[in-house]
């Protein structure tokens, strides 16, 4: 497996392109079961997830367990000034959907109806890598480190609480960490629940 992080995550997206269509669908309903067995998931109300992108698990089951469970599901939209941070939008069954820049459908709302990542209770990320130490490998982007900056500076961290959901072989030894990185409390994959 390549170290430097542009080669790594190049090898683990083409890894997760390459599944076939049963198999995703296989580990998006494994992870769906081993995450709503956790604790922080059961324990929380508003609960951002996202719409998959480029090969990465499918969170329609874990949608659908959000919704039966009746908890409030919001999904991330770029900001529309700063276009570097993400806000969040609670997002019905009937929520109306547009493809952002990158192509990725996000909810149509008025920017009022947006919320910060502080309102939520948690947040389950995506990620092209993760290690044992808690530490994420996303796109490159930064949109989530910089809309989660804010939990770097606090002491006794309360809200949002902070899952990964992956395939479990983008696990990997030893992510170098940057300075801006905020760490996971966890990675749900859909072989086993890793907590940090």
């Amino acid at each position: 497996m390549p170290t430097d992080k542009s080669d790594l995550r190049q090898n683990l997206r083409a890894r997760r392109r390459a599944l076939s269509a049963d198999e995703q669908h296989q580990a998006a309903r494994r992870l769906a079961v081993n995450l709503t067995g956790t604790r922080l998931f059961l324990t929380s109300r508003r609960v951002a997830c996202y719409l998959p992108n480029d090969g990465e698990i499918d969170t329609a089951p874990v949608i659908e367990h959000i919704r039966r469970l009746r908890k409030i599901l919001y999904l991330p939209v770029l900001s529309r000034l700063s276009h570097d941070r993400l806000w969040f939008a609670e997002a019905g069954p009937k929520t109306k959907l547009t493809p952002n820049r990158f192509g990725i459908p996000e909810p149509v709302v008025e920017s009022r109806d947006l919320v910060r990542a502080q309102e939520l209770d948690l947040i389950l990320l995506p990620l092209v890598g993760f290690d044992d130490q808690g530490n994420r490998l996303g796109m490159g982007g930064g949109f989530y480190d910089r809309s989660l900056e804010f939990l770097r500076h606090r002491n006794h961290w309360r809200k949002p609480h902070l899952l990964g959901i992956a395939y479990d072989f983008q696990r990997v030894n030893g992510l170098a960490a940057d300075p801006w990185d905020v760490p996971l409390q966890g990675v749900v994959t859909d072989q086993a629940v890793y907590l940090f």
